[in-house]
C-alpha cells in the first residue's frame, strides 16, 4: 500500500525534511510518559511542563541539538532498599520536541515534581526579496524573458 504524502503538491517544493520530521514525531508521540503541558507565556514565550515526580535534577538531562529539544530521565535504583511491594516504577524516558527556527531555551526549573522549560520565540520580521528581471535576450534564446534569480 502506497502512502500519500502531505507534501506531494507541486506547490510545496523542498519540504521532504519536514515530512521526515513529522514521521519521527508521530513515532515518538505514541508513548505518553511523562505527561506534559505546553502553555503560552506572555507575547513571545512558551513553557513546556513535564510531570517528572520522583526524578531529581541529577536524573534529568535537557539538550538542544539543531532544532530538537530532548529531555531524558533516568533514575538509579538504590541497592540499599528492599521492597515488599513496588507500585511506583522507576522508569526512564526520552521525550523530544521539535522547535521552530529561532526558538531558544531560556531556562529550566524543577519544582514539586514538575520540570518547567521556558522557551523564547523571536519576533519574526517579514522577508521580502525582489527578483530583478533581465530584459536583454541572449543571442541563443528564441523568445521570452530571462529571469535572474542570483542577484
Amino acid at each position: 500500500m502506497n502512502r500519500v504524502s502531505l507534501f506531494s503538491s507541486p506547490f510545496l517544493l523542498g519540504f521532504d525534511q519536514f515530512e521526515r520530521t513529522l514521521d519521527r514525531l508521530a513515532k515518538n508521540a505514541s508513548d505518553g510518559y511523562p505527561p506534559y503541558n505546553i502553555e503560552k507565556i506572555g507575547d513571545n514565550g512558551l513553557r513546556i511542563t513535564l510531570a517528572v515526580a520522583g526524578f531529581t535534577e541529577a536524573d534529568l538531562t535537557i539538550e538542544v541539538v539543531e532544532n530538537q529539544l530532548s529531555v531524558r530521565g533516568k533514575q538509579q535504583d538504590d541497592p540499599e532498599r528492599v521492597y515488599l511491594h513496588r507500585g511506583i516504577a522507576g522508569r526512564q524516558f526520552h521525550r523530544t520536541f521539535m522547535l521552530a527556527d529561532g526558538i531558544e531555551v531560556a531556562g529550566a526549573k524543577l519544582e514539586n515534581g514538575l520540570l518547567a522549560i521556558d522557551l523564547a520565540r523571536p519576533v519574526v520580521e517579514p522577508k521580502v526579496k525582489t527578483i530583478r528581471i533581465d530584459t536583454t535576450a541572449p543571442a541563443t534564446a528564441s523568445r521570452g524573458k530571462t529571469i535572474d534569480v542570483t542577484g
